[in-house]
């Protein structure tokens, strides 16, 4: 398999000393993809910037003109935990538009499948807002973009970061074509992503939320994959699959309580790449989204590349969470009866 990959330097010039969302998250990316000899295994690919086409696509004119408000401005806080720079509407810019250019490698044929380590993250900014330190949504974005731009007509959406990503739901709740599923924490930020939520009109159904208690780790994740995100997945036959990729489901995080090891993300992340292989000729875009750990955030980013490289093998000296997990039975079994899986 050939794998493309792009960041940029420029993502540095969003940030706010002491915020969990700070430049450093990519440093530290930076350092063990370097370190580890896989960076001069990828296919670069240039970042660009998003076009106002492309973001009218997800976002509302009066937001987006709210955003550039921002522009040359020292410190806006657009919630009590979301942050703008003088810069930074122009970095979430760079930041979607550098996964529109993965997206475009993948879909030209020219690599089987690629990785965006972008921020600001994107999952939580909804059509008209931002919210949870994400200003524009990146995957939400590129998921139109492959349809209007490239034709495809089914993408799927799998966010595997601990945080609903009520944004993405908000952008697609009611349309067939793409289909959103995510596993969260719950109870925990921002409240969306009950079970209950499916989609409406046109998209019931194409919304599979899969909320999981504090404490849930490789096992539990593994059965949410084997029982709802995989067969869901098949059943909707989608033509090019977007991840939105966030680490802070790890145990070691410090703004959640999940259990999953390094290990479990490993294994999620290859069942995502062998269901690409066979339902949409591997097509499958990695996006960063949260992590706040910054050892398991770029170990997990480096294991994840490894997965979509081909190669074998995690490195998780980290180890397993320590705790005993919780019993999740009940809730998988009440997602397979709402959306009638097998």
């Amino acid at each position: 398999m050939t794998t493309a990959y792009t960041t940029d330097s420029r993502f540095a010039q969003h940030t706010l000393p002491n915020h969990p969302e700070h430049a450093g998250r990519l440093y530290a990316i930076a350092h063990v993809v370097t370190e580890s000899g896989l960076l001069e295994r990828l296919v670069w690919v240039e970042p660009r910037y998003a076009e106002p086409d492309d973001l009218l696509t997800v976002h509302s004119s009066a937001y987006l003109a709210r955003l550039e408000t921002t522009r040359g401005r020292s410190l806006v806080m657009l919630d009590a935990d979301t942050y703008a720079t003088g810069e930074s509407y122009d970095i979430a810019r760079l930041a979607a538009g550098a996964v529109l250019a993965i997206t475009d490698a993948v879909l030209s044929g020219d690599v089987t499948n690629g990785l965006a380590a972008v921020r600001p993250p994107g999952h939580h900014a909804t059509p008209t807002r931002a919210m949870g330190f994400c200003l524009l949504n990146n995957v939400a974005v590129a998921a139109r973009y492959a349809q209007r731009q490239h034709g495809v007509e089914r993408v799927a959406i799998v966010d595997f970061d601990v945080h609903h990503g009520n944004g993405t739901q908000d952008a697609f709740y009611g349309t067939p074509s793409v289909l959103y599923i995510s596993t969260h924490q719950s109870p925990l930020y921002p409240g969306t992503g009950a079970v209950s939520e499916v989609g409406e009109g046109a998209g019931a159904g194409f919304t599979v939320n899969i909320p999981l208690p504090p404490g849930v780790g490789d096992a539990g994740y593994g059965a949410a994959f084997e029982r709802i995100v995989v067969p869901a997945l098949r059943r909707f036959q989608p033509d090019m699959i977007f991840l939105s990729a966030g680490f802070d489901a790890h145990w070691a995080d410090p703004l959640a309580q999940m259990a999953l090891s390094l290990s479990g993300y490993d294994s999620i992340v290859r069942e995502l790449v062998g269901l690409a292989a066979g339902l949409c000729r591997g097509r499958l875009v990695a996006v960063l989204e949260g992590g706040y750990h910054l050892d398991a955030l770029a170990l997990g980013w480096a294991n994840t590349i490894r997965a979509f490289l081909g190669d074998e093998g995690c490195d998780d000296p980290l180890g397993p969470a320590r705790a005993a997990e919780r019993d999740i039975d009940a809730v998988l079994s009440r997602i397979q009866a709402i959306h009638h899986l097998p």
